[in-house]
């Protein structure tokens, strides 16, 4: 669906940095600049800032990634300032933390307001499902899978109506298998410490160094299977260094420096999916999306993903890959074993078939189109 002339939407995200709120920010501001739309992100910046710009889209700074009271309640003032002064049409508010700031800047001016549900957040208690639910006051919510919608209605007891699903997508230009030149590859496998004549099979778990990514149960199966091959963590600590070194003492006190190796952030994705046979995804928590799974997959590699969450929606078992039971290490154990005892034509025919499926199930171009409708259906809602 199109956009009328000079449609302004103003994305309002935390920050710029990594992650699939990002991602998704970066996506819809690429793609309403290449409509001819106006794309405003309010955010505090980070790494990936500079695409805001170079995309078409105009980056203005405000501290919306704070949850003091005082700067939401400031925010709100800055974000309707904003909306005011760049003739916005619709806000898109992408988490928690400066959800009320946009819902009193939206009443404030008048504008239609909406919201897109990341991620599964925990409520232990009244006051934090308080704070989740902000992400449903939005006049249109949307939801970035099956598993999320489900959450949302169970959860919040929203009105079916009021909820759109959008899945993320990824862009198959960018994730193309041919696109990545055999140089790029090369490059960081020796940036990984691999010798050009290192033969062995390499797994991939792409995810920030948090706890409930799974990098301690990989690890520990990784012991237990002792497969002839080498596990890369690549992801940023974000700070948490300790967790790092805890990382880093489970490798050592099992032996394993020279087949799992802790690289750190990796700019690009697309030759490090390609330097790997497959990737594993073993969550302990369910993903709302798993964006890295589905880029992966275009990528032409299979996925052993956890058995929770959207991973059931992106992962098929009987396409390419394997979903494994969640914080199990004897299961992840058979599982490397497996892989390990997979003839490599095998796994490429699973990485084509499973590409095949995420390219038709994750366009681009049809996540533009679902985004543009629900902006198009919120304005009309407004004026009715």
């Amino acid at each position: 669906m199109s956009l009328p002339p000079d449609f302004t939407v103003l994305q309002v995200t935390p920050e710029l940095n990594s992650g699939g709120v990002e991602q998704a920010t970066l996506d819809v501001n690429r793609a309403l600049a290449a409509a001819g739309a106006r794309s405003v992100v309010a955010s505090e910046g980070g790494r990936l800032e500079q695409r805001v710009g170079d995309d078409g889209g105009r980056l203005v700074r405000v501290p919306v990634a704070s949850k003091n009271p005082l700067t939401i309640l400031a925010n709100a003032g800055r974000l309707a300032e904003i909306a005011r002064r760049e003739g916005v049409d619709v806000i898109h508010v992408r988490s928690r933390a400066p959800a009320l700031s946009a819902l009193i800047a939206a009443r404030r001016t008048g504008l239609p307001l909406v919201s897109t549900y990341h991620g599964i957040y925990s409520a232990r208690n009244g006051l934090k499902r308080a704070y989740n639910s902000l992400m449903t006051r939005a006049d249109l919510v949307i939801a970035n899978s099956g598993f999320t919608r489900d959450h949302i209605l169970a959860e919040h007891g929203v009105d079916p109506a009021r909820v759109a699903l959008v899945p993320e997508a990824v862009d198959a230009g960018r994730f193309n298998p041919e696109a990545a030149d055999a140089g790029r590859i090369a490059a960081l496998r020796a940036a990984w410490g691999l010798s050009p004549d290192d033969d062995r099979r390499i797994a991939l778990l792409p995810g920030r160094l948090t706890g409930w990514k799974g990098q301690r149960v990989l690890i520990e199966a990784w012991a237990a299977a002792r497969p002839p091959m080498v596990l890369i963590l690549a992801g940023d600590d974000q700070g948490r260094t300790a967790y790092r070194a805890e990382l880093e003492a489970m490798i050592a006190a099992n032996g394993l420096e020279d087949a799992v190796r802790i690289v750190g952030e990796v700019a690009d994705m697309p030759a490090a999916y390609l330097a790997a046979e497959v990737i594993c995804t073993p969550s302990l928590e369910a993903e709302s999306f798993g964006r890295t799974a589905v880029e992966a997959q275009m990528m032409g590699r299979p996925v052993w993903a956890s058995d929770l969450g959207a991973s059931r929606e992106t992962v098929d078992p009987a396409v390419g890959g394997d979903l494994v039971s969640p914080g199990d290490v004897a299961a992840w154990t058979v599982a490397l074993q497996r892989i390990a005892q997979t003839p490599t034509a095998e796994l490429r025919a699973m990485g084509e078939r499973a590409g095949e499926r995420a390219r038709r199930l994750y366009a681009f171009d049809a996540m533009v189109a679902a985004t543009f409708a629900v902006y198009r259906r919120a304005v009309d809602r407004a004026a009715s």
